[in-house]
């Protein structure tokens, strides 16, 4: 969305007063960089090399107050915004061209009470940090696959990960949330106040203010047994179908995933399994995956929850072009392995991977209707990613994702995992509207009317207000 589009201003187009800008760097705890500053192109940079948008001002926020005053600044002078918490969102939305990037990412605080088996994190740390804390005490909620995915965003879009199957979503773990809202105002949001917007926010996406603050309930989760079984490319479609079979009465505490990548310079298919409940149990019911043909790698085995979660961190490396497509899917029947296997033959570079993911009993347990989140049925995402570290590939990876996906059409229902989604000019308003539901995108309106009715937070997986008639 351009500034134009969504009636916000770049601040080159403002030349505002240096006074102006002096004024504000003067009443924050954190910094105000401008391009020309030490710092702004460190500041600027986000994990996906393929945006590379540079904003006018980047207020690196030390704490709550420093967004309030940020999000004050920004609606006085009708100044675009993006905000940056882990920036490890595909679509690249963090960061804006030209406009105030509010920057999370300086806080990072967790605090652990052990005893009600709760956390609390500010909204610009990442799983890595959450976990390391949480780990002290053995314990644990559900986080990104990737530890550098930001707690915020993931959680706001509903956030999948290895724990999904036991304990649900980051989004279902949620008690309570800080919000900044547009007028610059504090607000909790729980079940017991504001639940209407705690309802939003869980699956809603960045739409109705800036999260400073998250609560989650945590899960005693030490030691796990995970790892990934590869098989070569001739066996997938035999292993994609026993797959199916093995994961439609798998207990609650695990959670797998098909990928397929390079293994020095082979394409293979990867198993990956993560069971967090009782390893001598896990062993037994994971006994028939390892005795399924002969796999050429297995390194399934004990490990800290820890190790694991940063285990594919390198698989999606800092500074790689990305462009990804994904749906969920209808099944995994022989015509959709066909297809897959298809496309997967013509990975177009050695970084790019496709990911099979299974969503977990815990999903499914959560009523349908509680959230905004709204893919509780689902059994399987398919997430294409053309990666690689040459920009020269952009065309060649973007292509391939395309076609695949679009070759996938009709094995996919029209929804999507908000987390995945790319750039809103690519993807189109209409996957948002799908992917929600008529019913709940209507509620989500609704509540954007009451708490951005000016669509200041529009650079996300935008709903828009409906503009009331005079």
């Amino acid at each position: 969305m351009s500034a134009v589009d969504s009636g916000y201003y770049l601040l080159d187009d403002l030349q505002l007063d240096p006074a102006i800008i002096e004024n504000v760097r003067g009443k924050l705890r954190g910094e105000a960089l401008l391009p020309s500053d030490s710092g702004y192109e460190k500041a600027r940079t986000i994990w996906n090399a393929m945006i590379n948008h540079r904003p006018g001002m980047i207020i690196r926020c030390a704490g709550v107050s420093d967004v309030v005053e940020a999000v004050n600044f920004a609606r006085t002078h009708k100044i675009l915004i993006s905000v940056k918490g882990g920036g490890h969102n595909v679509s690249g939305n963090a960061v804006c061209q030209g406009g105030l990037m509010i920057d999370l990412s300086p806080m990072k605080s967790v605090y652990v009470n052990p005893e009600a088996q709760t956390a609390r994190v500010e909204g610009g740390a990442t799983w890595k940090d959450y976990d390391r804390e949480t780990q002290v005490f053995g314990l644990a909620s559900t986080g990104g696959a990737v530890s550098r995915t930001g707690v915020a965003g993931l959680t706001l879009g509903g956030g999948w990960g290895w724990l999904a199957g036991k304990y649900g979503l980051a989004c279902d773990n949620l008690i309570s949330i800080d919000v900044v809202t547009s007028d610059g105002k504090v607000v909790t949001a729980s079940t017991r106040q504001n639940s209407d917007l705690f309802w939003g926010v869980r699956g809603g996406g960045g739409n109705f203010g800036i999260a400073t603050s998250f609560e989650f309930a945590i899960h005693p989760v030490r030691e796990i047994l995970a790892g990934t079984l590869f098989f070569t490319l001739d066996e997938a479609r035999e292993v994609l179908v026993f797959y199916d079979n093995f994961t439609r009465s798998c207990p609650d505490e695990l959670v797998s995933l098909i990928a397929f990548l390079n293994v020095d310079g082979k394409i293979l298919v990867g198993v990956t399994v993560c069971y967090c409940g009782d390893p001598k149990i896990g062993e037994e019911f994971l006994l028939p995956l390892k005795e399924f043909k002969s796999p050429i790698i297995s390194t399934i085995q004990k490990t800290s929850y820890v190790d694991f979660q940063q285990s594919v961190d390198d698989v999606f490396a800092e500074g790689y072009q990305n462009y990804w497509k994904s749906s969920f899917m209808k099944g995994l029947d022989i015509p959709e392995i066909d297809m897959i296997l298809r496309f997967v033959s013509q990975i177009p570079t050695q970084e790019s991977v496709v990911l099979i993911e299974q969503v977990g009993n815990g999903v499914r347990r959560v009523e349908a209707n509680e959230m905004a989140f709204n893919h509780r049925d689902a059994r399987y995402s398919l997430l294409v990613c053309g990666m690689s570290p040459n920009q020269d590939d952009k065309y060649k990876i973007s292509s391939w994702a395309q076609t695949f996906w679009r070759s996938m059409e009709p094995f996919t229902t029209d929804s999507v995992y908000m987390n995945y989604l790319g750039e809103l000019e690519d993807e189109g308003e209409d996957r948002v509207k799908s992917s929600y539901g008529i019913n709940k995108y209507e509620k989500l309106v609704s509540l954007k009317n009451k708490f951005d009715s000016s669509n200041m937070f529009c650079l996300n997986q935008n709903i828009k207000p409906v503009k009331k008639l005079l």
